[in-house]
């Protein structure tokens, strides 16, 4: 399940760079098979370790959501501002285009009449017209005996299917437990789980609400949900790079 770049990107290959190498092809089929695929070290360990020394900076965020407050689990997040980190910006601009074949494929599979533009800024500009102005990457903080209960990230009306996320943090060195987790609900089925291993710098992109599969009566919907499983020890560190808006 694990989709490799062409090297291992260094300071200076740029994010557009390093989206570029990945194969996209095994992207798509790990995401039709399974709704997720995983795409290795597209972040180095620097813009790791800088991102994640955002979260303690006054005036990076527009909101801080402490879990617990609101049954969401235990950890906490916060939604970045305007302007958006250097690197967030370009990941939301190099990874869309990437994803836009897929998901308007899967909108026609699953008799969704809507489409996407394959700029990222036009997909924002539909969102910002409809009221959804607020920023969503965001940067998540878990520590031990913190979790994420399984959710979907939707915000508004306009929710593009599928989003990305990035360990900023080393399991086994920063943390040990804290495992990315999906969960899949077939209609008249049990909910099937799907556990994502990552490493530093690598991002998992999966489906935000549903998925489209092909049964022996034609295609269905699926609905899943994704969260993140307990912390044993030590401090994980996530972004998320969510390519709508929010109201």
């Amino acid at each position: 399940m694990r989709t490799r770049g062409a090297f291992a990107p260094s300071p200076v290959d740029g994010i557009a760079t390093r989206v570029g190498t990945v194969d996209w092809g095994a992207v798509e089929q790990e995401l039709d098979a399974r709704g997720c695929a995983t795409m290795e070290r597209l972040l180095t360990a620097e813009e790791c370790e800088a991102l994640a020394l955002l979260y303690d900076v006054e005036g990076a965020f527009r909101s801080r959501v402490v879990m617990a407050r609101h049954g969401f689990g235990r950890g906490e997040y916060q939604y970045f501002d305007h302007p958006l980190p250097e690197v967030v910006s370009e990941l939301r601009t190099a990874l869309y285009p990437r994803l836009v074949p897929i998901a308007n494929r899967w909108n026609t599979a699953m008799g969704i009449d809507v489409r996407y533009p394959q700029a990222h800024a036009e997909f924002l500009a539909r969102c910002h017209a409809a009221g959804q102005v607020r920023p969503t990457p965001l940067l998540l903080r878990y520590g031990a005996e913190d979790y994420n209960c399984l959710h979907q990230d939707l915000y508004g009306e306009h929710v593009f299917p599928l989003q990305v996320a990035f360990l900023l943090s080393e399991p086994g060195r920063d943390f040990t437990g804290g495992e990315f987790v999906l969960s899949e609900q077939r209609p008249r089925m049990q909910s099937r789980p799907e556990v994502v291993p990552l490493r530093q710098g690598d991002a998992v992109v999966f489906a935000v609400h549903h998925r489209p599969v092909q049964g022996t009566r034609g295609t269905y919907r699926v609905n899943l949900r994704h969260g993140v499983s307990r912390v044993r020890s030590g401090q994980r560190h996530t972004a998320g790079i969510i390519f709508h808006d929010a109201a």
